[in-house]
């Protein structure tokens, strides 16, 4: 797959929820993840298996999601960037209203790299 059709899969998968299967079906096994300083649950991590139970504690801990906005990718060779908007309680931290940006690496038809850039 192209960077385009990466970015639109997983886009469209995250708009449904499918958090999970984005990140089964469109992740490299050796996936790198960067979070910012301070995140419960690892601020960089390598490897698919890492990255879907940082998804998986993260949604774990969601009471409700109340709203929340993907923006359509942004491409520029073989990374994409998206900003993503959501209103959420959380087990832990009660209802906050988070954005967040998302930069991605895709080569051979795989994301190998995420970050993402917000305020704690």
């Amino acid at each position: 797959m192209s960077t385009k059709e990466v970015a639109s899969q997983w886009a469209q998968l995250c708009r449904e929820g499918k958090n999970i299967e984005c990140i089964e079906s469109l992740y490299a096994e050796n996936v790198s993840s960067k979070e910012m300083p301070g995140v419960p649950y690892g601020e960089s991590i390598t490897g698919k298996q890492s990255v879907l139970e940082k998804s998986k504690q993260w949604l774990d801990n969601v009471v409700e999601f109340h709203s929340g906005e993907i923006s359509d990718p942004v491409i520029a060779d073989n990374h994409f960037v998206s900003k993503m908007s959501f209103d959420v309680t959380f087990k832990d931290r009660g209802r906050q209203q988070m954005e967040e940006i998302c930069v991605f690496e895709v080569n051979d038809g795989k994301i190998v790299n995420e970050q993402f850039f917000y305020t704690m």
